[in-house]
């Protein structure tokens, strides 16, 4: 009988990053330094990152070598399985074969801890004692505190307040490896006082959060600002699960017709699909998609151009499909995906036609991750369901014969209320309005 799950040894964790920049045939546009409107320098950002994640961020190199430290506390889960999901493919009585890179098996629950880790080790290195970030759903922010936990670092986590009350054991799990929890928007900040005074019921937004953390780190010395997707050096990081995922699927016989995964500010759907983006420019017939919700569409509805990551215009303005940095997207339980703008290098494929863009409400979403617990027997995530219903709508229509691989960004134990609420028939889906978007765009700087 052929394997359940494809399985790889420590040795054959990937040794280095792959930086797909080098291969692109298309040059990335650089970041734009807001005030002087001049493409951004290396020593602009040196006030909130190490110099090792700035080179990186800005590297042309094909491949950056994972220092052993890192490479060694990777090895606390790395290798992850790939896994056949025969049980599902029988539920959809599909002709196609689908698989999933399971990357709830770190210790975290979600692949958010590649990154993580990684950049803790840099900042250690460079003699910061304290990092502050920020969280949407609260993956990034416990990954964060595990690895500032390993490196002897202090965390400042600023949650978006939805997610802070609606995930509140997400917070139990950063307090228990060391972090403080702070509900976005705060009074700890200039950028966060001010939106409270404006609303004082304000629920947040991972923009909003990304202003707090910034300011937070450019005010103090001893505080660098970590972040848990959208920069270069962050998918960098995460190209550890398609390198492995390529090999599993040689080892296994396959080649990918289709490659997916959810998407809010690109990090899991670059780790996966980066590795695999020389195959899509040989191989025009490679299906890789983007899956986000129809309340936050900022690769189906937004516009590609120059924005702020952050709602208080701190950070670089970024070439980027975007909703606008004022945005505030409705309180939906995938507050990973609750982003207004997306990676520039997920933005750029998507803008010359490399990558597909799908989105879904979250009813749809939550039924297709119930289908799923109950074939497969691991829960997503809610960000990762939305991977989940594009496999199931896709598994349905493909020719017999076909190769669906989606990343399992994460599982969901942490989210069971969310799916209580679903179970009960609580949860709405969110109707997002054209002239919310107009608005939000029109705000947009000029560059």
């Amino acid at each position: 009988m052929p394997e359940q799950k494809i399985i790889l040894q420590e040795k054959d964790i990937p040794e280095a990053w792959y930086n797909v920049a080098t291969d692109l045939p298309f040059r990335l546009p650089p970041p734009i330094h807001p005030a002087t409107k001049q493409p951004l320098k290396k020593e602009d950002l040196s006030a909130i990152f190490p110099s090792d994640l700035i080179n990186q961020e800005m590297s042309l190199e094909r491949w950056v070598d994972i220092p052993r430290q890192v490479w060694d506390i990777y090895r606390l889960w790395r290798p992850t399985p790939l896994r056949r999901a025969r049980n599902l493919e029988k539920a959809l009585k599909t002709k196609a074969r689908i698989y999933f890179k399971d990357e709830s098996s770190s210790p975290t629950g979600s692949h958010k801890t590649n990154t993580a880790v990684a950049q803790a080790y840099f900042n250690q290195k460079a003699g910061i004692r304290r990092i502050a970030t920020e969280t949407g759903a609260g993956q990034w922010g416990s990954a964060l505190s595990f690895a500032c936990q390993k490196f002897g670092l202090e965390c400042r986590v600023y949650m978006v307040k939805v997610s802070y009350h609606q995930k509140p054991l997400r917070k139990t799990l950063m307090h228990l490896w060391g972090a403080e929890v702070v509900a976005s928007p705060s009074e700890l900040t200039e950028s966060g006082r001010k939106i409270l005074a404006k609303d004082p019921h304000c629920q947040g937004s991972l923009g909003i959060a990304i202003s707090e953390a910034v300011e937070d780190a450019a005010k103090n010395k001893d505080t660098n600002y970590s972040l848990g997707s959208v920069l270069n050096h962050v998918l960098l990081h995460q190209t550890v699960i398609g390198l492995e995922t390529k090999r599993q699927l040689r080892l296994a016989g396959e080649e990918p017709d289709y490659l997916i995964a959810c998407v809010g500010g690109g990090s899991n759907f670059g780790g996966l699909v980066l590795p695999f983006i020389p195959d899509k420019l040989k191989r025009r017939n490679l299906n890789i998609i983007a899956v986000e919700p129809t309340a936050c569409p900022s690769l189906t509805k937004g516009k590609y151009l120059y924005d702020f990551g952050d709602t208080a215009c701190l950070t670089p303005l970024l070439l980027m499909f975007t909703l606008g940095h004022n945005f505030i997207p409705a309180g939906i339980h995938a507050g990973g995906l609750r982003y207004h703008g997306m990676a520039p290098i997920v933005s750029a494929l998507h803008k010359h036609g490399l990558i597909q863009a799908l989105a879904y409400p979250q009813k749809e979403v939550f039924k297709a991750a119930v289908l799923f617990a109950q074939t497969e027997g691991i829960v997503p995530a809610p960000e990762t369901a939305h991977a989940v219903k594009a496999v199931v709508d896709i598994a349905k229509k493909a020719k017999k014969g076909a190769c669906i691989v989606f990343n399992f960004s994460g599982h969901g134990l942490l989210d069971l209320s969310a799916y209580e609420k679903y179970l009960k028939g609580e949860l709405i889906n969110y109707a997002l309005p054209k002239k919310e978007i107009s608005s939000s765009l029109k705000e947009l700087p000029r560059v």
